[in-house]
């Protein structure tokens, strides 16, 4: 009977935990069901376009959360300082490769000052970084707008004939067209270098997560270590593998719709996958075992000789850059730059995302990035159409992805909570 008991507390917990993943796994297998307007390669399209624009912002969420900030909402200034860049760029017509490689360049320099006083600031406000990365993103809107709508144009002498510049000459235009990059802009300058059809990116990640596997079974059995603790996970995971590589090849060769979905940049998806590589790599080295120290209890750090602050703001700092490089992603693959509002959700949807994929406010991997931002963003796809469906408006479905972003961030808070005096409690007994 205590077996019994364990196994449904055990069980109890694991769904308590995933509640938010099941939820979008349900919601989007629920759209399939009651949509008929949505074909496989449209929406594997529109899903492939998604996760490889925003996957990048969503990554920059971990290591402030293994280092013990919580959902760093403060990325939001990543974001600003990209577009900042950005804007730069168009004004002095710059663009291509080039162009991009200098919006990278200033977007980690404005990203990296702002990163700085940014964790000054989660030091000073310890256990309530999260409060304060909104706050402060809302303090840096404020400089922000003042910059683009002010200083651009009254301050700083523009020319009021530049396509960017508003009629009377004083501040920026609420849409700015970053140009096609055949045309010397911005847009597609980074997924256009060089693409592949969608099924051959599937059977290439596929076949190298094979690769991976096997290779770190190896490695486990040299080292006299079980593969993850089970053998079952191996065959699981192997399995999956398998199965994807098995779809691929069968799209291929009977051109199914699959063979429809627009293609994908590949530049783009090596550079997701080099963060990747820099979040484990960095977790391995003297700095990420301190990042992780200090998320697990900042008092035990600092007896070991670890400087908590500076590490802290060391986290920040990373994770700002990477969140002015993901904006600027963001932004070559949309087109167009909407100059006062581009950047204002961006923390909501990156935090709510990462929330998706399984994480909470202490615990979060890139397997959580990547899962939850294809889920979520299969919310966003199928939301207006389970609105036409079942209502015959689709703009119920466009309130209804608020609600989820929102309700997403509210539930995982309400668990961590729950958690949190759960532990207190049992701490006390």
């Amino acid at each position: 009977m205590d077996g019994l008991n364990r196994n449904s507390n055990g069980a109890g917990s694991w769904i308590l935990e995933n509640l938010v993943t099941i939820i979008f796994v349900a919601f989007t297998l629920f759209g399939f069901m009651v949509s008929s307007g949505v074909s496989v390669g449209y929406f594997f399209s529109e899903l492939s376009s998604r996760v490889f624009r925003n996957s990048f912002l969503v990554l920059s969420l971990i290591i402030p959360v293994l280092a013990g900030l919580g959902l760093n909402f403060g990325i939001v200034i990543g974001a600003m300082s990209g577009q900042v860049a950005i804007a730069i760029a168009r004004y002095f017509e710059m663009g291509g490769l080039s162009g991009l490689l200098f919006c990278f360049a200033v977007a980690m320099v404005a990203a990296a000052f702002c990163g700085y006083f940014t964790g000054k600031l989660y030091n000073k406000t310890r256990g309530q970084e999260m409060i304060a990365s909104l706050i402060v993103g809302f303090f840096a809107n404020g400089i922000y707008q003042f910059l683009f709508l002010f200083v651009v144009g009254v301050i700083i002498a523009v020319p009021a004939t530049h396509p960017m510049i508003k009629p009377d000459g004083i501040g920026i235009r609420m849409t700015v067209d970053l140009v096609p990059v055949k045309q010397g802009g911005l847009k597609y300058a980074l997924d256009n270098i060089y693409q592949i059809p969608f099924v051959h990116a599937l059977l290439i990640v596929a076949v190298g997560l094979l690769l991976l596997l096997a290779v770190r079974y190896w490695l486990n059995i040299r080292k006299g270590r079980s593969y993850l603790n089970s053998p079952l996970s191996l065959v699981v995971n192997g399995g999956l593998c398998l199965a994807i590589a098995g779809v691929a090849i069968h799209a291929m060769v009977t051109k199914s719709p699959l063979m429809m979905v627009r293609k994908v940049p590949v530049v783009t998806g090596l550079l997701i996958i080099g963060l990747c590589v820099f979040t484990v790599l960095i977790m391995k080295t003297k700095l990420g075992q301190d990042f992780r120290s200090v998320g697990q209890s900042q008092h035990t750090a600092e007896v070991s000789g670890i400087n908590v602050d500076r590490t802290r703001i060391i986290a920040t700092m990373i994770s700002t850059v990477l969140a002015s490089w993901g904006q600027i992603i963001y932004l070559q693959n949309m087109g167009t730059l909407n100059t006062y509002n581009a950047h204002t959700q961006i923390g909501m949807f990156s935090v709510a995302a990462l929330l998706v994929g399984g994480a909470s406010t202490s615990k979060a991997g890139i397997t959580h990035a990547i899962f939850g931002t294809i889920l979520f963003n299969a919310m966003f796809i199928m939301s207006p159409e389970i609105g036409q469906s079942l209502f015959g408006q689709a703009i119920l479905g466009e309130y209804f992805r608020t609600f989820m972003v929102y309700g997403v961030i509210g539930v995982a808070l309400g668990i961590h909570v729950w958690k949190a005096n759960k532990k207190s409690r049992i701490t006390v007994e």
